[in-house]
């Protein structure tokens, strides 16, 4: 038996092989010409887990043929990007590959800032979180960023037939691949687990030929896949039971999924992030205090990290579970981004229009616009909206105690307005 991996065994070394992201490996796209050239710039390849990140790198490596330095950010530190940098001064068009940089924090990521600048080192970062929100806005703006998308089914199909094919130990057994919809399922759409699961299965089956079906899929990888992968299916179904007991307002099965997923090993901030969402969508006006409560946990478990971070999960958790609920201003979005989808861009009424020059003024932007505190009640009844839309209602406030004394208050202005 081979000891490297299947998945390492198939992956492309140039980027025509590469199945999937014809967006950034189809001729004349920005990364095929920068490769052909040899002119890659620093950049971040952010993506789901087993997209193509990581081979994208490799691709890199042996297509434009300059020294090239692999880090993980979870295991390096200053030091080592500090070394390879110092290696760097010494060579021509070094790049350094950091995977899973969104793991680098803010003094991690510094030490990094000079060198991209500087060119002394070419940054390519792998990341399975918006970079927006996890890498700074200094080094973000040194790199371009290209998305990665979610592998389909026909894509995974087409690895399968690939391993199959081209494989040394896979051709030496008949498979018959007569169900794949087990496969698909617990890859969750990654391309790296889906080779591997195969590889486990086909190795389990000791007969020839080698008939691969649901059901026996099922049951090995019972046998020797782990439970929890944080990247996998049972990821996204105890977020989903996670959330779901919270919007149910059920703090004791809230706090259970959360300790599934504290032992299971998840990323502190990516529980976090999602009770921020939570507060919001589910909870909203309701009481705005959860948002702020949400947002400062964030704050806090970044800060904190684990084991004791579990305990400020825990406090935010209950309290948002125990809150009262309302998606009012998830539907008000939503209804007003349908409204704009249909109805384009309407043009804003003049009266609304910022009027900073004279020839505006001529043209009669802000003519007739009432400024709201110069009135009782800083209040004045004058129409917002485009003319198109009118009297269309978008939110309309939850039946909670809050968002009632926020009805009161909008139907004491608006006199029947919006149904208010």
């Amino acid at each position: 038996m081979n000891p490297t991996p299947l998945a390492e065994r198939m992956r492309p070394i140039r980027l025509q092989e590469l199945i999937g992201q014809e967006h950034l490996s189809a001729p004349n796209t920005f990364l095929y010409r920068a490769i052909q050239s040899g002119n890659v710039p620093s950049l971040i390849l952010w993506g789901p887990p087993g997209v193509g990140k990581t081979t994208i790198a490799n691709i890199i490596a042996n297509e434009i043929k300059v020294p090239f330095y692999t880090l993980s950010a979870i295991s390096s530190g200053v030091k080592d990007i500090r070394e390879v940098i110092e290696k760097a001064k010494f060579q021509q068009g070094v790049v350094l590959f950091i995977d899973e940089i969104h793991r680098f924090n803010k003094s991690q990521q510094d030490a990094l800032l000079a060198a991209v600048e500087k060119g002394t080192i070419r940054l390519i970062g792998a990341t399975t979180e918006n970079p927006s929100f996890e890498i700074n806005a200094a080094l973000l703006s040194r790199c371009q960023v290209f998305t990665l998308n979610a592998l389909g089914k026909e894509e995974l199909l087409a690895m399968l037939k690939q391993a199959m094919e081209k494989d040394l130990d896979l051709k030496k057994r008949t498979i018959d691949l007569q169900e794949t919809e087990a496969l698909l399922r617990l890859s969750g759409g990654d391309g790296r687990k889906l080779l591997n699961l195969f590889e486990i299965v086909v190795n389990a089956i000791e007969e020839n030929p080698c008939v691969i079906t649901d059901a026996q899929v099922s049951t090995i990888a019972q046998q020797k896949v782990a439970l929890y992968d944080k990247s996998g299916e049972q990821h996204y179904d105890i977020i989903s039971a996670f959330i779901k007991s919270i919007r149910g307002s059920d703090p004791n099965a809230a706090v259970y999924w959360l300790a599934r997923m504290i032992e299971g090993g998840e990323d502190v901030k990516f529980i976090a992030r999602r009770l921020v969402i939570l507060a919001s969508e589910d909870i909203g006006n309701a009481n705005p205090n959860a948002l702020l409560l949400a947002t400062n946990c964030f704050e806090a478990v970044k800060i904190i990290g684990y084991p004791e971070a579990r305990i400020i999960l825990s406090q935010c958790v209950t309290y948002l579970a125990s809150c009262p609920k309302s998606n009012a201003a998830y539907m008000a979005i939503n209804e007003a981004q349908q409204a704009v989808r249909q109805t384009g861009d309407l043009p804003v009424p003049f009266h609304l229009r910022n009027a900073p020059t004279k020839l505006m003024k001529d043209l009669n932007y802000g003519k007739n616009y009432h400024y709201a505190h110069d009135y009782e009640g800083n209040f004045i009844n004058q129409e917002y909206l485009p003319d198109e839309l009118k009297n269309t209602p978008f939110y309309r406030p939850g039946n909670n105690a809050r968002e009632q004394e926020l009805k009161r208050y909008l139907k004491d202005k608006w006199k029947g307005k919006y149904g208010y």
